[in-house]
């Protein structure tokens, strides 16, 4: 200060009630500059700089405890996306590239990759790469012994381990020599520790030397701790799907030979009618859509159906039947809704209807043709509404059911007859199933017959070994106006009069004419002259009603009589 020319000086303390800051000079260049006037004045300049010097002090030291509180903060982002990526992905290459993406944020690198060691641990796998200013040397799908990589010391010791310059040229490979040519000069190599093992490496790599600090060192290790989680997963997962491939391949070989026998019950079949109508089912059955099936009577209705109530998502709850041509027609409102005690005469106690029975399940009703126009009314209320009432009763029932339906009528015809509802049939109508007749599957035909015949063969205690090819020829040829049913009512008989080995089949019931031409197929007149005495004999030569055979053929009596006329069909006959 005397070199400067300062005569004189004065300095003042920096104080604050908290603490003691220093101390703030004032030099003149004339002597006895300062009076105590002047001392006074400065201290109390002093204490204002004092409350300033301690604000300026105190700001610098919380700007430096928000920069540990943000660099803390990015450290526990980044392991919080690392673990919501190996939650939420099963795909490895997902889980590494949202790790890197979130490690950059917090972590400047040049390249990351991931190393996945071989079964027997000999070699390195480079699964996944990001390497942006790459010059091309270096990529994914690298194949290479363990030992001749920089992170070989990381994956043998379970450590984390760092490279430089010189160890990458100590390794005296490919891989190191690629690293060196690309620029890195130093890397962090982390092993992915699961259940004691080393499943491979996470590795960093930067064009600075010196790069990782330890505590960059400490997150790599935390955040390849949760990416092991993410490795496993990805290895289990491709395990069960290698697993599911070979079992969906073996699935497809045996699909066709266990379809019928396993997917489908007791139904027997394997012509393409016959499939399609299971495909059908296959695609309808997982929905809660109304099903009406078509088809003559013994084609096999109640089958097919139950095979829909099972496919279903029903399936465990009950499956309810009802053949509606089989009640009188006034009870049948009785036993679909049910009654109160005392409802009519006779009903002495209350009784639970068929839909109510059927609640959360499926409910069948065969021969829906065959219902009256009173009651169809009723019916369509409830497929409409999902609601009821028994007989007798005012309170109103709500159910929740699939409705199945079946006929062997034609409902179409009916409606322009005015014989069925037309709003009903449009509602049941949503997805119709014709179940083919017999005589358009002649193929199943030796199928069913075998099936039957064992069937009936192991319930009588008997040992059928055999069926003459003759007597599958002739089956085989006649037109079954009955189908189904009809077949294994013959074969029935067939196990009870055969005494040995051999199916003893009564061919003469089977009526086929003897001027049948070559091709074993009658005339049309002969097959319709057939089919209509069936049904009258089946319905004791009773033409209307609702059980006459008029009904059952599907036509009005005044039609079948104008047949029975023309055929010269009488009960005589």
């Amino acid at each position: 200060m005397v070199e400067q020319g300062v005569k004189s000086f004065c300095v003042v303390p920096l104080t604050t009630a908290q603490r003691r800051l220093g101390a703030l000079g004032f030099g003149s260049l004339q002597e006895a500059a300062y009076e105590d006037a002047d001392l006074e004045f400065l201290q109390q300049v002093a204490k204002q700089v004092a409350v300033a010097v301690e604000n300026a002090l105190n700001y610098e030291s919380v700007q430096s405890a928000q920069q540990l509180l943000t660099h803390e903060r990015d450290r526990l982002r980044l392991l919080l996306e690392v673990n919501n990526a190996v939650v939420s992905r099963l795909d490895l290459r997902d889980v590494f590239e949202a790790t890197t993406t979130s490690l950059r944020r917090v972590m400047p690198y040049a390249i990351a990759s991931l190393y996945l060691a071989d079964p027997d641990q000999k070699a390195f796998h480079r699964h996944a790469l990001v390497f942006p200013e790459s010059k091309g040397l270096i990529h994914e799908g690298f194949v290479g012994p363990i030992d001749d990589t920089p992170a070989g010391p990381a994956f043998r010791s379970g450590k984390p381990a760092l490279f430089d310059e010189d160890g990458l040229k100590r390794l005296n490979s490919e891989i190191g020599q690629f690293l060196l040519a690309e620029g890195v000069k130093s890397g962090c190599c982390v092993p992915l520790l699961s259940h004691g093992k080393v499943l491979g490496t996470l590795n960093v790599g930067s064009f600075r030397e010196g790069s990782f600090t330890p505590e960059e060192v400490d997150l790599l290790s935390q955040v390849a701790s949760q990416f092991a989680i993410a490795v496993e997963n990805a290895l289990a997962y491709r395990q069960i799907a290698e697993l599911k491939d070979k079992l969906n391949t073996e699935k497809l070989y045996l699909e066709d030979e266990i379809r019928s026998e396993y997917n489908f019950e007791e139904i027997v079949g394997e012509s393409p009618a016959l499939k399609r109508v299971l495909k059908h089912v296959e695609t309808v059955a997982p929905t809660d859509s109304t099903v009406l099936i078509l088809g003559e009577t013994g084609t096999g209705k109640e089958l097919i159906a139950r095979a829909i109530h099972n496919l279903s998502g029903r399936h465990e709850r009950t499956f309810v039947k009802m053949n509606c041509a089989a009640i009188p027609t006034g009870l049948l409102e009785s036993e679909l809704f049910g009654h109160e005690k005392g409802a009519f005469t006779g009903a002495i106690a209350q009784k639970i209807g068929r839909f109510e029975l059927a609640h959360q399940g499926t409910l069948f009703l065969d021969e829906i043709g065959d219902i009256t126009l009173e009651l169809q009314s009723k019916l369509l209320r409830v497929l409409q509404e999902h609601e009821f009432e028994r007989l007798g009763s005012t309170r109103t029932i709500r159910v929740d059911l699939r409705l199945v339906a079946a006929t062997n009528r034609d409902l179409a015809r009916m409606v322009s007859d005015k014989e069925f509802r037309s709003d009903l049939y449009y509602r049941l109508n949503v997805f119709p199933l014709v179940v083919p007749p017999l005589r358009d599957r002649p193929e199943d035909i030796p199928l069913l017959v075998r099936y039957f015949a064992q069937k009936h063969a192991r319930r009588m205690n008997k040992r059928i070994e055999a069926i003459p090819t003759e007597t599958m020829l002739m089956l085989s040829k006649y037109h079954w106006p009955g189908n189904i049913r009809e077949l294994e009512n013959l074969i029935e008989r067939a196990v009870i009069l055969s005494h040995g080995p051999d199916l003893h089949v009564p061919l003469a019931e089977l009526r086929i004419p003897d001027t049948a031409p070559a091709n074993g197929v009658e005339t049309l007149e002969a097959a319709e002259r057939e089919h209509i005495q069936r049904a009258l004999e089946q319905s004791n030569w009773v033409i209307g009603g609702p059980s006459g055979a008029a009904t059952r053929l599907g036509m009005k009596r005044t039609t079948l009589q104008s047949k029975m006329r023309k055929l010269g069909i009488s009960q005589r006959s």
